[in-house]
């Protein structure tokens, strides 16, 4: 099929050739099923016809069915399954669309588990799902009908766990509420009593009476097993009605190809009616063969008049006669099916009456009375008679058809409504298969009174009609037959089993359809092929120009046996293995020849590549030896360089480990002589201290000793002394009686005479020294005086020129009086000006003193201000922080209730508008249906529908199903009254949504107002500290002023009274002055200080209070002071101090005669100058290297994260197996790159901006440098002027000023829209370009229509792009990145409309530029709106998505999945084991949701998402998996245990990890967990006391009292560690949390989603600088 439908092609728009391969998967999954032998067998045989027009291109197919064995719905074998398309629900019962048919897991239905073979190996069902539902899109089943088909599936699947319980033998009843039979009942849409009633009664009726008799459990179970496969065979039917529909075409058909794909031989080890009826039907199609292989042979060689003889073959007409004649198998079954007491027993014993002596194919198994055995032309086969007659009539209870022909779901009705029309084979039988022969698509109406005669046939009947019209058909026909061979029975690859294979082939009857064919003629080749295929055989001469006769002549010398060729008209025709004889002659004459050849042309090869290698060979010895001569050469000059290398470097190792070695020779040196000398210097300090020691203690010893012997020896003086006195006392008194003592007194007498006579002498020597003196002095006083007179003499001689000169003396007397009197003044000046001068230095110090003092009080009174004003700032703003958290709080919540009931509406209103077009679209179908009773539809109107499927896939499930039966005049009014109602309501929820906009409106400015009355209330607090600062300000300014007045009072004063001795640079006048100029100067200095301090922190106040001030408002004294910071040469300072010179020259001009010119004055303010210039650099220098410091740090700290995050990566790469260790470094290398990627944007947008603020500086400086410049022209005198050099300007070049526009035609609107929207891939946008490019194009686009004052250009350019916007997302809204990459650029789209409105609000941000770009001609506000709605549209979608990605994965990934080994590697006792859905190497893992976050992170930092929107969305996510997990451990028991809580707790941090690696934490997401991480908790803690349950209740504030119930009766012991716990625990809870007022809701609402806000995000790139890039397509619209 798909190689016709290849090479055909299609002769219409429709794609047939796809609708034809489409009804493949269809039919494969509501036909096939897994057996032993196949794992995907057919289970229904196939007669499809594709249809050619002239061209032979198809134009349509139609489809039979034949067979569907229906027993399989309720019965498999070991190993074997049910039909696929049961299986593909249940792996898909996870979808939300399916959540309303209550599937499960496909081991929980008694239909799907007998065989106990769920899986097939490599096949994932939910995939097949999706091409299956793709196959029933593509041939106009739309979703409704879809729906529907999956509902009576379910419903089947439900039906098959309904059970029975037995009242008595003859009774049976089913439970009060029986869960399945209730979901079935309400899948059905029919009443549960009926339904209950009816499948344990029947209803029996008489000539004149109807009995309702109870039926057994065992015909109980029978019946709803065959109510279930005719319900199955019906919806076969219908699907195969609707298929044919699909592929039909009104075409004409001029021929047609039709593919039989039908079951082969059967035969198992237990065989019933369904082998039965298929190895009949192969009996059938042996017998085609047959007589079709011999009746081609039988043409062929009358055709070419060959003579021929009979050829014997197997003709299995008595098997077919045995089976299918009078009185054969089938009529036997049927009339024992009419039998009232017919039973499979007494239909053997007729079997076994009729045909065991009389036919030779049929046998009685030997230990069996219920069986018989037919010899088939492949094998024997035994049939197990249990069963026949039952399979047979197929016994369905019309009671139960009619509860279900009652169905309030009308598509189940549709599967019953034709059950009273005429059956023909094409139709569903209520057989185990389905019959089909060819009909058209809609099957007339039947005549009443037929259904019921029809309806007794039996499906043996049937079945006979059915194969009897398939024959005519094959006859009719020419068949090409296509054997498939099994090469073994155990499914395993490259394993050939030879004797299966011969059983096959003798099955299909190959074999003897070969022996048929080599008991002929089975070579044939024609004269002109034979002749140039055997033309070697032949010399020049045997060529004739008559081909046969050449062709003879050569066979008759090649093969003498003339019985083994024929030569007819046209043909030669070979015995079996004459061919080959030939072939053999042939090959060895050509082997002959070759080898000639080969000899030949191998020589000339060989000669030739020997002079190729010899040349080749010298011209590489030439190059090798020079090569080896170079090599050497160059050996030689690396030996002598390494070397002399080695030498320098032997040398320097030596060198160096001399060095170590002396250096650490002379360390330990230092080391042992300072240890030796510490020891030394310690030894000599003790011995130095014990001597003092000793000192001491021996001068003690001694002064005590000498003491004691002083004493001693005083007081023996004293005693001996007193003996001599009183003996001298003796003595002296007998001596002064006597007369020598008056001798020895006269001896002292004469001694002093004798010293006064020496005395007397001695000044005799001095007065005559004297006397000489006094005689030389005479002497020369006479020589004086003697000269004294000469003088006289001599002055009386110049007496004479004195009288001459007297005159001239008197003048010299009187100028000497003059300067007497001069000097006498100047002197008195001078005390009353040091007088002044000291009063002035007092009175000066006096009132620096005092201002010293004041300025000490005032800055204790500041000190005490701003303690009290930060004690009442501080108090206030507490106040009113508490009241502004508790009322915005409570603003916020008002905010987002209606938010969420605005976005709601929003979602509401778009489902209500894409429900409208579904409605519209309805509408325009019916209207354009010509006539109302036809109901065939064109291949134009199935592609629309299917597009129409397509378009409406993403839209909700609640949409109104398609009508495809014949609209009645009565349902059209219906219709437009619907209609009319939805506009009415449409209208009304607009209304309501501009209700809710406006209060939403009016709250914001309401927060916005209390938020401003907050921020105006703290600024005079601020301001009055500011005024204190600025009169602090004030008065020091006027202290300087008038300190400046008195200096220059002082400098006046001496120069009006000085002159200019006084006022010489060497003279103490002026010295003292400078002295108290330098005083006052330095005074002066600190005061400006002073000032200079306070401006600074005025200036930092002021910005503190005006952060977002624009930075033109700055004082010049900040200007200048930045402008000298930023200077570094000597050169620029010098130019700077000539500048400030030339400013400061007025207010210099009172000290300009202090000194000559002024020079000293300005020398000092030169200084001072610089001293601060030179201080501000230091400072500036201080605070780069600072900044520098930090910011290496900060980068120092990044490494270090950057490091500890690689190793922590390596870590869980070890841990992983090989693939998913590959896997995850590539994730890794590709997020690494791309985060490279964004960072190098960033920097280059960052050196972007810095060119273009660094061209504006350059534009400005040049141009106050040409200001200064004139400035400094019209002040410098012209001397100046020659000095000073003149400084060069540069011109810059005056680039062309883009307006940040975009140009483009009217016609080239929809261009615009497709290559900006439609067919935008969102990955190269966001790899190759700046994020939000579409976004600024379509708003420089709408600037220039606003430029032009074109209001139908504008409504038409956002409307379009609006539409196209929501195009993408319909088309493409099940990708994550389109769904990003549109919600960032509509959010941008949304900023801009903003930023560039002119509203003062958005306009705070923006550059003087970006103001100038600002709309001037209209006002986008309800557009803005627009895209509001829109942008929260795409977010819901964005949501979705994420769900649809992350559901799949939550469950295993952080409930399931061991993350920490070996935890829980014990099952609690008692629970029955779950087999999950998901192999286990698709088993997804917390590594895979991290993974997945990590993927929607980048994406959506790829696309520029604001930060504030990507926060938003992640805490969505993160509400999204804690309210799945949740949800899921309240529902699972397995789960519900300490280590579970455990793994719960280490996944959420996990979770809470990534948060903080990508800066989240503040997003909410947190919050949003933490019912999972309570419901961990309390798995975790102990529940057995009262503080247990204390702090229980307080620990578990976020789950409600029904979820910490839940929990606690869930909570199962893994070991004999842990108990269960207690009822009166768990009451003991509930009793503590009755009080409490929350929901009573179990589960968490996981489709909850949170209003979503917009925060302005204003944008600093500058429209003039977007480049728009080739790759866009947008050559056809130009920048402005």
């Amino acid at each position: 099929m798909r190689y016709f439908a290849t090479v055909s092609g299609s002769a219409s728009e429709a794609n047939v050739e796809e609708k034809v391969l489409a009804s493949n998967p269809i039919m494969e999954s509501i036909g096939n099923a897994k057996t032993t032998r196949n794992d995907n067998s057919s289970r229904f045989g196939k007669y499809i016809e594709i249809g050619f027009d002239k061209r032979y291109r198809i134009i349509g197919a139609n489809m039979r069915t034949y067979l569907l064995e229906k027993s399989r719905v309720v019965f498999q074998a070991e190993e074997e399954r049910n039909y696929h398309i049961f299986y593909q629900l249940c792996a898909s019962a996870a979808l939300p669309e399916f959540k309303t048919l209550r599937l499960g897991n496909a081991n929980y239905f008694h239909y799907t588990k007998q065989g106990g073979s769920p899986v097939i190996d490599g096949i994932d069902d939910a995939k097949e799902m999706v091409h299956t539902r793709q196959a029933c899109s593509l041939l106009g089943i739309n979703d409704s009908h879809q729906m529907g088909i999956f509902r009576i599936l379910a419903g089947i699947l439900h039906l098959g766990n309904v059970g029975f319980t037995s009242r008595d033998a003859d009774s049976c009843t089913i439970p009060h509420k029986h869960e399945p039979l209730t979901i079935f009942c309400d899948l059905m849409g029919v009443e549960y009593q009926e339904m209950s009633h009816w499948l344990c009664h029947r209803k029996l009726a008489t000539a004149s009476e109807t009995y309702i008799k109870p039926i057994s459990k065992l015909q109980a179970i029978n019946a709803r097993d065959a109510l279930a496969k005719h319900i199955y065979a019906k919806l076969f039917n219908w699907i195969v009605d609707h298929v044919n529909k699909a592929l039909h075409s009104t075409v004409k058909q001029h021929s047609f190809i039709g593919v039989l794909d039908i079951y082969g031989f059967e035969t198992f080890e237990i065989n019933s009616f369904e082998q039965f009826c298929i190895n009949y039907a192969n009996e059938k199609l042996q017998q085609q063969f047959n007589m079709h292989v011999f009746k081609l042979e039988q043409e062929e060689y009358m055709k070419e008049q060959i003579p021929w003889t009979l050829i014997d073959f197997y003709d299995n007409q008595p098997c077919i006669n045995l089976i299918e004649a009078k009185l054969g198998i089938l009529d036997l079954l049927d009339e024992e099916c009419k039998m009232p007491k017919g039973s499979d027993d007494s239909w053997a014993q007729k079997l076994y009456n009729t045909h065991l002596k009389k036919c030779a194919l049929f046998e009685k198994p030997r230990m069996s009375n219920k069986a018989f055995i037919i010899q088939h032309f492949a094998d024997k086969v035994e049939y197990q008679c249990e069963g026949f007659l039952e399979k047979n009539k197929d016994t369905v209870y019309e009671e139960q058809i009619k509860v279900l022909k009652s169905s309030k779901f009308k598509m189940l009705s549709e599967l019953f409504q034709d059950e009273e029309k005429a059956l023909s084979p094409t139709s569903a039988t209520p057989s185990g298969r389905t019959l089909l022969s060819r009909t058209a698509v809609k099957p007339a109406k039947a005549r009443p009174g037929q259904a019921s005669k029809e309806h007794k046939k039996t499906v043996g009947h049937q079945f006979r009609n059915s194969l009897h019209l398939l024959m005519e058909t094959l006859n009719a026909t020419t068949p090409h037959y296509v054997r498939c061979i099994k090469p073994n029975d155990f499914k395993f690859p490259f394993t050939f089993d030879e004797k299966r294979a011969v059983q096959q082939l003798r099955a299909c009857g190959v074999l003897e359809t070969i022996r048929i064919s080599a008991a002929g003629f089975p070579s044939r080749w024609t004269y002109q092929e034979f002749f140039s295929r055997y033309r070697v055989l032949m010399k020049q001469k045997d060529v004739l120009s008559d081909r046969k006769q050449t062709c003879k002549n050569l066979l008759e010398k090649l093969i003498l046996d003339k019985d083994k060729y024929q030569f007819g008209k046209t043909k030669i025709f070979f015995r079996a293995g004459q061919v080959a004889y030939l072939e053999k002659i042939r090959a060895d004459k050509l082997r002959v020849a070759c080898i000639r050849i080969q000899k030949t042309i191998r020589g000339w090869l060989m000669r030739k590549k020997y002079l190729r290698m010899r040349k080749a060979a010298i011209t590489i010895q030439r190059y090798v030896r020079g090569y080896q001569a170079r090599c050497y050469a160059k050996f030689l000059r690396r030996t002598r360089a390494a070397i002399l290398i080695q030498k320098f470097q032997r040398m320097y190792v030596v060198r160096k480990r001399y060095h170590l070695m002396r250096a650490a020779t002379i360390v330990l040196q230092s080391l042992l002589r300072g240890y030796i000398a510490r020891n030394k210097y310690q030894r000599m300090l003790r011995e130095h201290k014990a001597i003092i020691i000793q000192k001491h203690v021996r001068g003690w010893l001694a002064r005590v000793r000498y003491r004691r012997s002083l004493k001693a020896i005083v007081y023996l003086q004293c005693c001996y002394r007193r003996m001599m006195a009183k003996r001298e006392l003796k003595k002296l008194k007998i001596e002064a009686r006597s007369v020598e003592r008056y001798k020895k007194l006269n001896i002292g007498m004469e001694n002093k005479i004798m010293q006064l006579q020496r005395k007397v002498d001695e000044q005799n020597k001095d007065y005559k020294s004297l006397l000489e003196k006094l005689t030389n002095l005479e002497t020369t006083y006479n020589t004086e005086n003697e000269k004294l007179r000469s003088d006289v003499e001599r002055l009386r001689m110049s007496e004479e020129e004195a009288k001459n000169a007297t005159n001239r003396v008197n003048m010299l007397q009187e100028e000497i009086t003059k300067l007497r009197k001069e000097l006498h003044q100047t002197q008195s000046e001078k005390k009353t000006i040091e007088e002044w001068a000291d009063k002035y230095k007092q009175e000066t110090e006096q009132l620096v003193s005092e201002l010293k003092e004041q300025n000490t009080s005032l800055k204790k009174e500041k000190e005490e201000l701003n303690r009290r004003i930060h004690d009442q700032a501080k108090e206030m703003t507490e106040t009113m922080e508490k009241k502004l958290v508790e009322e915005t709080k409570q603003l916020e919540l008002d905010l987002n209730d209606e938010r969420l009931r605005y976005q709601n509406l929003l979602n509401e209103f778009s489902r209500l508008e894409e429900r409208y077009e579904d409605l519209k679209d309805e509408v325009n179908l019916m209207v354009s249906i010509p006539k109302p009773g036809h109901k065939r539809t064109d291949s134009t109107h199935s592609s629309n529908e299917s597009e129409y499927t397509f378009s409406s896939e993403i839209t909700e499930t609640e949409d109104l199903p398609l009508r495809m039966e014949d609209p009645s005049e009565k349902k059209a009014p219906l219709d437009m009254s619907l209609f009319l109602k939805l506009q009415k309501r449409v209208t009304e929820l607009e209304q309501e949504k501009q209700s809710l906009q406006d209060e939403l409106d009016r709250k914001e400015e309401q927060a916005l107002r209390t938020k401003t009355r907050e921020e105006e209330e703290r600024p005079p607090m601020r301001g009055a500290e500011l005024e204190y600062e600025s009169l602090k300000r004030q008065e020091l300014e006027s202290e300087n002023k008038k300190l400046k007045n008195e200096l220059n009072e002082l400098q006046k004063a001496l120069l009006e009274k000085s002159s200019p001795e006084v006022t010489a640079p060497g003279a103490p006048a002026y010295r003292v002055l400078l002295d108290q100029l330098t005083s006052v100067s330095e005074e002066l200095d600190v005061r400006k200080e002073e000032v200079l301090i306070l401006r600074s922190q005025l200036v930092s106040q002021k910005e503190a209070i005006q952060p977002k001030e624009d930075k033109n408002t700055m004082t010049d004294s900040t200007i200048l002071l930045e402008d000298v910071q930023k200077m570094k040469d000597k050169g620029e300072i010098a130019q700077a101090y000539i500048g400030l010179k030339e400013t400061n020259r007025q207010s210099l001009q009172d000290y300009h005669m202090l000194n000559e010119d002024g020079e000293l004055w300005l020398v000092y303010e030169g200084l001072k100058q610089t001293n601060r210039l030179l201080e501000s650099q230091l400072q500036s220098q201080k605070k780069s290297h600072d900044n520098e410091l930090e910011a290496l740090r900060g980068e120092m700290q990044s490494l270090k994260e950057e490091n500890n995050r690689q190793q922590q990566l390596l870590a869980q790469n070890l841990q992983l197996p090989p693939e998913a260790r590959i896997e995850a470094s590539l994730q890794h290398e590709i997020t690494r790159l791309t985060n490279e990627n964004l960072d190098l944007m960033e920097q280059l947008e960052k050196q972007d901006k810095t060119v273009r603020k660094l061209k504006k500086q350059l534009k400005v400086f040049a141009k106050k440098i040409g200001e200064l410049e004139v400035g400094q022209m019209e002040n410098i005198s012209p001397g100046q002027i020659i000095d000073e050099p003149i400084r060069p300007v540069n011109i810059p070049r005056k680039e062309k000023d883009f307006q940040g526009m975009l140009e483009y035609k009217k016609d080239d609107e929809p261009k615009l829209v497709k290559n900006l929207i439609l067919d935008l891939k969102p990955r190269g946008v966001a790899v190759n370009l700046i994020p939000g490019l579409p976004a600024y194009i379509l708003f420089m686009c709408v600037r220039h229509a606003d430029y032009l004052n074109d209001d139908q250009k504008v409504r038409s350019l956002l409307t379009s792009t609006i539409n196209g916007i929501k195009k993408v997302l319909k088309k493409r809204g099940d990708d994550f990145e389109t769904v990003s990459f549109w919600l960032s650029n509509t959010c941008r789209f949304l900023h801009c409309l903003k930023q560039y409105s002119g509203e003062e609000g958005f306009m705070k941000h923006n550059t003087p530029r970006q103001n100038e770009h600002c709309l001037t001609n209209f006002d986008l506000a309800e557009y803005r709106q627009v895209l509001s709605d829109l942008a929260i549209q795409i977010y819901q979608q964005l949501v979705r998505v994420l769900e649809n990605i992350l559901q799949p994965m939550i469950v295993s990934g952080m409930l399931e999945h061991e993350t920490i080994q070996g935890v829980s590697g014990v099952k609690p006792p008692g629970l029955r084991k779950r087999t999950s859905s998901i192999a286990d190497e698709g088993t997804y893992t917390l590594d895979s949701i991290i993974r997945q976050l990590n993927t929607f992170h980048s994406v959506m930092c790829q696309h520029g998402m604001d930060p504030e929107l990507i926060k938003q969305v992640v805490k969505q996510t993160f509400y999204i998996t804690g309210a799945v997990t949740l949800n899921n451990l309240l529902l699972r028991k397995d789960m519900c245990s300490w280590s579970k809580g455990m793994q719960i707790r280490y996944n959420v941090s996990q979770l809470e990890e990534w948060l903080r690696d990508k800066n989240l934490m503040n997003s909410g997401a947190k919050e949003t967990l933490e019912p999972l991480i309570q419901a961990a908790q309390l798995l975790q803690v102990k529940k057995k006391t009262d503080e247990d349950a204390e702090a229980i209740c307080s620990m578990c504030n976020a789950l409600t009292t029904a979820q910490i119930v839940k929990v606690l009766n869930l909570y199962t012991p893994v070991n004999e560690f842990e108990e269960r716990v207690s009822i009166s625990f768990i009451r003991t809870i509930q009793m503590r949390l009755r009080d409490r007022k929350d929901s009573p809701q179990l589960l968490m609402d996981a489709k909850h989603i949170f209003p979503v806000t917009f925060p302005f995000n204003p944008s600093s790139l500058a429209l003039e600088t977007i480049q728009i890039p080739a790759s866009l397509g947008l050559a056809f619209i130009s920048r402005v």
